[in-house]
């Protein structure tokens, strides 16, 4: 939608959940997490809703992405080693490797500005 609400469109037609969108730093895609396929997976497509590319696939839940400030990366969390893990991709989806190894769970990963941590 517009910044003031007007425009507002539909990019997504399915029966799952899709959620947790974010828009890449240039505005050329928007990152989100849906279980179209069982357990929620990542997904990125373009600002119309066209384009759609699955970039995890994994039994396990990935959720919530953010994009790196220069937008080369994606941090997003997983429940893929037994509890919520943040987790770092490429922009593409290769890459897929664990940050840190915790006992709590790790929700909600934000980058820094400078993306240094």
């Amino acid at each position: 939608m517009n910044a003031d609400g007007s425009g507002q469109r539909r990019l997504t037609q399915n029966t799952a959940d899709d959620a947790e969108p974010a828009w890449s730093p240039d505005g050329r895609m928007i990152a989100f997490e849906s279980n179209r396929h069982g357990n929620f997976d990542l997904f990125v497509m373009n600002p119309d809703g066209s384009g759609l590319r699955r970039l995890t696939r994994n039994p396990a839940d990935d959720a919530e992405p953010a994009w790196s400030p220069d937008g080369r990366e994606i941090v997003f969390d997983s429940n893929r080693d037994g509890n919520a893990e943040i987790y770092v991709m490429k922009a593409d989806g290769t890459g897929q490797r664990r940050l840190a190894r915790s006992l709590a769970e790790d929700d909600w990963p934000v980058w820094s500005p400078r993306a240094r941590k």
